[in-house]
């Protein structure tokens, strides 16, 4: 059986584990007054996660976005761009929430492959 590697945090779940070829990664979030602060925040959180395991955004092959608000949906998709190569993009499944951080406006996990 592969070992696993865990990416704490201070919570009760790991940031990532890496399990076999791939890592799962736990919820990520970010701080910010606007929804395109807290999205450009997430994705930095996200980087720097992937980066402890050797990997770039590019490794995501999965991803769910928790919106608090639907209406976020279209700026989402915006600066969801910025990020990824179009035609490169990960599996995305998005839906909306509510949070227990009433500041929270969005949340991201998902899955990365570790040979990608």
């Amino acid at each position: 059986m592969p070992e696993l590697e865990r990416i704490p945090s201070p919570y009760t779940y790991s940031l990532a584990v890496k399990a076999g070829d791939y890592a799962f990664l736990g919820l990520h979030r970010a701080g910010g007054a606007s929804f395109a602060e807290q999205f450009e925040g997430t994705l930095v959180f996200l980087q720097d996660t992937l980066a402890r395991l050797g990997l770039t955004l590019d490794a995501l092959v999965k991803v769910n976005v928790w919106l608090k608000n639907v209406q976020d949906l279209p700026e989402m998709e915006k600066l969801f761009g910025r990020y990824f190569e179009p035609g490169h993009y990960p599996a995305r499944m998005t839906a909306t929430t509510q949070f227990i951080d009433a500041d929270c406006l969005l949340m991201i996990d998902g899955v990365a492959h570790l040979k990608g």
